[in-house]
């Protein structure tokens, strides 16, 4: 019988896989079984962080925020400013009035008044 030669499906996969490999360290880039573990770790560790990522923001920008209401005298609490946004139907989120806080802080003494009982 002749020799079949092998189709290039399984050698394209492994290719693929070097190259998403290519920056790891040790034998997680050079061999083929650590590589798709390291893999499969690098894209859950990815997907993890993505929400963490967005939780350590939303923290940071309400640390900044009290952080400047109490400095500054504007409230007496973090929690009373926010409430007080709500039902005065500001709605302006967490990002923004840190950014606000932070770079323009005549405007959030605008803001404080404008939602005052």
């Amino acid at each position: 019988m002749t020799r079949i030669k092998r189709g290039y499906i399984a050698r394209r996969r492994r290719t693929k896989l070097r190259l998403f490999a290519s920056s790891f360290r040790g034998a997680h880039s050079r061999l083929t079984r650590t590589m798709t573990q390291q893999r499969i770790r690098a894209l859950v560790s990815a997907h993890r962080d993505r929400g963490k990522r967005k939780r350590d923001f939303r923290r940071l920008w309400i640390t900044r925020l009290n952080a400047v209401i109490h400095e500054t005298g504007v409230f007496h609490s973090y929690n009373r400013f926010i409430h007080n946004l709500y039902k005065k139907q500001l709605l302006l989120n967490r990002k923004i009035l840190a950014q606000i806080a932070l770079l323009n802080r005549s405007c959030l003494y605008t803001i404080s008044n404008e939602i005052k009982e």
